[in-house]
């Protein structure tokens, strides 16, 4: 196990983790907190090991994401492997379109403000020209985790159909 308080995942974290599965008035011991904690980091750096080695045997010098995916699938954690394949190609996605959102804004902005004035008859030339107002700070929405047991998902009411 690893013994340096540094190199393990924050215990805070892991707490947060592990409430976010338990019912809302369940209760973790301190020493189940470092128990997961350990656990998760041990995990971690088994499949990251698994995973730096064979790109060391590519000779590349950087992990990614099929890289984790392969180490869990070569470790024998499919289940964890097809989730994460799934996931790492959701993450994607919502990457791309969230850079294609960011570099339309980026355009039209360029396109509508020649001049520098200010917000308000930028707002008044984009409205005139017939584009639509774009806000700088739109985004896609964020990814989100279900956990999955037996068909349901934890979203549902336990004990409920």
């Amino acid at each position: 196990m690893v013994d340096e308080p540094e190199s393990l995942l924050p215990i805070a974290n892991v707490g947060r983790i592990m409430k976010q599965i338990l019912p809302p008035n369940a209760k973790i011991s301190k020493e189940a907190k470092q128990t997961i904690q350990e656990c998760a980091t041990e995990f971690i750096s088994f499949v990251t090991g698994e995973a730096s080695e064979r790109c060391h045997k590519e000779n590349r010098k950087t992990v990614n994401g099929d890289d984790i995916c392969w180490a869990l699938s070569n470790l024998g954690f499919d289940n964890y492997a097809e989730a994460m394949a799934r996931y790492l190609h959701k993450y994607r996605e919502y990457e791309r379109e969230r850079n294609r959102i960011n570099n339309n804004n980026n355009q039209t902005l360029a396109t509508t403000s020649g001049d520098k004035k200010d917000d308000e008859d930028l707002h008044f030339r984009i409205e005139e020209q017939g584009v639509r107002q774009v806000e700088t700070h739109q985004s896609v929405a964020p990814l989100e985790f279900q956990f999955i047991d037996k068909g349901k998902s934890s979203t549902s009411e336990p004990g409920g159909g």
